[in-house]
Order: C-alpha cells, then sequence, then structure tokens
C-alpha cells in the first residue's frame, strides 16, 4: 500500500478528508512512492483555527518558555539530521551531502531564534522634544503563513518558522507538495520538544489550500518562497485581504569571468554552480 502524508494540525497527525491526493516521486527512479493529502478549505481552516486558538496562550507567554523549547527543538533537530537528510534526498532527489547541508542552513536560523531574546528588545527615546518621550515595543502578530518551494523542503521552512513563533506567532506551513514528508517530521520534533498543541501546523495542497490561506480573516501575515509570477500573485492576493507579506520570486544569477581569470577555475565553477543539484539552487549561476 502507497504511504499517505497526511496534515499536522493541532500538534497531531491529522488524516486528509477532502480525498484529493497527489503523487510524491522519487526522482531517482520516476515512481511515485508516496501520496500526500491535499487540504480543502475546509481543512485549512481546522489548522488556522488550531494556530488562532494557541496564539492566545502562545503569545502572551515568556521568553524563557519559548527559548527552552526551541533549544530542546534545535538538539533533536541536529540529532535527526541524517534522517531529515534522507527524507529529502528521497522525495528532492539531491544527494544526501547536499541535503545534509541544507539541514545545516536551516539549524543556523533555529540558533538564531535560541537568542531570540535580544532581538525582541524595545527602545526608549527619552525628551525627544519638550516633555516627550517615545517608546517602541515589539509585540507579535498572530497566525502567520509559510508557502515553501520544493528545492529547499527542510531550509526554507526552518528561515521562516523558527523565527515566527520564537517572536510569539503561531504558525501554519504549506510546503511543496512534491516533497512534503521533512515538514511533517520536522512539526513532530517540534511537538517532541515540548512545543503546545496548535502552535505549529502543517497543511498540504494545492491553489486551493494557498487561495484560502491568502484569504482567510485570522491570517495577519505571509512569507512566500518560490517563482516570480506566483510571487505576485501571492504578494497581490493577500495584500488585497490586509496581510503583511514578503514573497520572494526567482532570480538570475549572472557569473563575471574577468581578462585575467583561470579559464579552466572559471569554466569548473561555472559548471559546477549552473548543473550542481540540478540548478536546483536559489544561487545557481543561469549566465555566464
Amino acid at each position: 500500500m502507497t504511504k499517505t502524508v497526511h496534515h499536522w494540525i493541532g500538534g497531531k497527525a491529522v488524516e486528509g478528508a477532502s480525498g484529493t491526493y497527489g503523487p510524491v516521486t522519487d526522482p531517482a527512479t520516476g515512481r511515485a512512492t508516496t501520496r500526500v493529502a491535499f487540504a480543502d478549505v475546509d481543512e485549512v481552516d481546522a489548522a488556522v483555527a488550531a494556530a488562532r486558538e494557541a496564539f492566545a496562550t502562545w503569545g502572551t507567554s515568556s521568553l524563557a518558555q519559548r527559548t527552552a523549547i526551541l533549544f530542546r527543538f534545535r538538539a533533536l533537530l541536529d540529532a535527526h539530521r541524517d534522517e531529515i537528510a534522507r527524507l529529502i534526498t528521497a522525495e528532492h532527489g539531491k544527494v544526501h551531502e547536499d541535503a545534509l547541508g541544507e539541514v545545516a542552513r536551516g539549524l543556523e536560523i533555529v540558533d538564531l531564534a535560541c537568542g531570540i531574546t535580544v532581538q525582541l528588545k524595545g527602545e526608549l527615546s527619552t525628551q525627544v522634544a519638550s516633555r516627550v518621550d517615545v517608546a517602541a515595543i515589539r509585540q507579535p502578530l498572530g497566525v502567520v503563513v509559510g508557502i515553501t518551494p520544493f528545492n529547499f523542503p527542510a531550509m526554507v521552512p526552518l528561515w521562516m518558522f523558527p523565527l515566527a513563533v520564537a517572536c510569539g506567532n503561531t504558525f501554519v506551513l504549506k510546503p511543496s507538495e512534491k516533497d512534503p514528508s521533512a515538514a511533517v517530521r520536522i512539526a513532530e520534533l517540534f511537538a517532541e520538544a515540548g512545543l503546545p498543541d496548535g502552535v505549529f501546523n502543517v497543511v498540504h495542497g494545492d491553489k486551493v489550500a494557498v487561495d484560502r490561506l491568502l484569504e482567510h480573516p485570522d491570517v495577519a501575515a505571509v512569507s512566500f518562497v518560490g517563482s516570480t509570477p506566483i510571487a505576485r500573485y501571492i504578494h497581490h492576493t493577500a495584500t488585497a485581504h490586509g496581510k503583511r507579506v514578503q514573497a520572494l520570486g526567482g532570480a538570475k544569477n549572472h557569473m563575471l569571468v574577468l581578462p585575467d581569470a583561470d579559464l579552466d577555475a572559471a569554466a569548473d565553477a561555472a559548471v559546477s554552480a549552473a548543473y550542481g543539484s540540478a540548478g536546483e539552487r536559489c544561487m545557481a549561476i543561469s549566465a555566464v
């Protein structure tokens, strides 16, 4: 029987109820090895509702409580980095060493989140004018969403949710439906670290799930990484619904070869940069 990847809502795995599934293919063989449940509007609403309910207490929790959980999560992620790398290789196709590097880059942001107490300090300026003081405080927004690409199924989510959660927000992740297993395994590790139910949720799907997240009235902000046309769509749709948005689209990296360059070394570097990991790295060279 084909393995099925389910959603992660409210601190537990939740079987897909829509009846719609997508194939997850092993790039090494071209065979579909897994299927992933696609969320409908009701399932997206359930994930957002779980995040909203969790925010009532997580948003007012102490920094000490949050960072203690993040330190435990970092230790678990480090201990399971080889397992997560294998999941990435099985579904994305990058070699194991490259996949391990992806997890390592994600861990660097968890490190940053563990030290969030320094970043969350406010400011106080006294006497900016006669008898006028100015204070600035940092507060969480609420439920925030991450929509992430297929080429880095662990690293890009790890660039988003640890910082959002450390700041007191709750999170709904919609990873790529092409390689969803790493995101779910990371959610399990976060729960094992002691994260309260509903603070971090994962829903899978296609445009139906994405559109509902962009339009949902309880979602305060959206972060996206992907192609430029979809980045434009994400930005336009989410901002039209009053949300804060960062939408990072595709780019072309250019390599300059100067007249005094070692041509053999430059050629070797260009080929490695263009075709390493099938050219699917964000910084792959596309023009020389």
